[in-house]
């Protein structure tokens, strides 16, 4: 058997590793100051990037030079970064998806805005689900408030679910708590929260109403901590 493993970066940032392969989501490092290791430091064998904006892009292009992963995105972001020289990109859209080495990538609706660094349109903005052949899936909800359609994506089985709680730019934990209610996921971990004083949140208040209100595991982590996501048989 062979374990899975989710770390928080800080922020929207995380490290997914599954069968020997390193997957980064949005990896926002230099400049967040609640980064839980430097750019520089990290290897990647793929790197998902949910919209544009500099907190979500982050350290995509440099990392994608340096480490030679694939970036699987939306395709103006994935357009984007292919004038920027990077060479193996996946450009998808909202309900998409693709196989890959590690498993399968699917796009996932985000009710948000996405600009690139350059004032240019990043496309619509996305989640994801990623879904290994063990049966486990994870849900990166990304920069989104709740929507209704999230009761479709409870038909994935979702074991993880990322959520972001920390209001002004995304769902505040009061959505949160509704879209849990709709994904019925086993497991929540918040992230995209007290990065900056204007999306600070108690997340021990948090963890109270999720426990009280839906059927999920609050799991809250802070920045570098992992846990265990489901072991896949080889």
């Amino acid at each position: 058997m062979e374990q899975s493993t989710l770390q928080w970066l800080g922020h929207n940032a995380w490290l997914f590793e599954h069968k020997g392969f390193r997957i980064l989501v949005d990896p926002f490092l230099t400049g967040n100051p609640k980064a839980a290791v430097a750019a520089d430091a990290v290897k990647a064998d793929f790197i998902l990037v949910s919209h544009g904006h500099e907190d979500h892009l982050g350290d995509t292009l440099k990392l994608a030079k340096r480490t030679g992963a694939a970036v699987i995105t939306v395709a103006e972001i994935a357009a984007w970064l292919s004038k920027q020289g990077i060479k193996k990109v996946i450009g998808m859209n909202v309900g998409g998806g693709v196989n890959t080495l590690f498993g399968r990538v699917e796009m996932t609706p985000a009710f948000h805005s996405s600009t690139l660094p350059d004032g240019s349109s990043g496309g619509v903005p996305c989640g994801f689900l990623i879904k290994v052949a063990s049966g486990g899936t994870i849900y990166f909800a990304c920069d989104t408030g709740v929507f209704g359609d999230m009761k479709l994506l409870a038909e994935k089985q979702i074991k993880i679910a990322v959520l972001p709680i920390g209001d002004v730019y995304t769902m505040g934990p009061e959505e949160s708590l509704k879209a849990i209610q709709l994904l019925q996921p086993k497991v929540v971990i918040p992230c995209h929260y007290d990065t900056w004083k204007l999306i600070a949140q108690d997340t021990k208040e948090w963890e109270i109403r999720v426990r009280k209100e839906t059927q999920a595991v609050p799991c809250v982590l802070t920045p570098g901590e992992k846990i265990q996501c489901f072991e896949s048989e080889e």
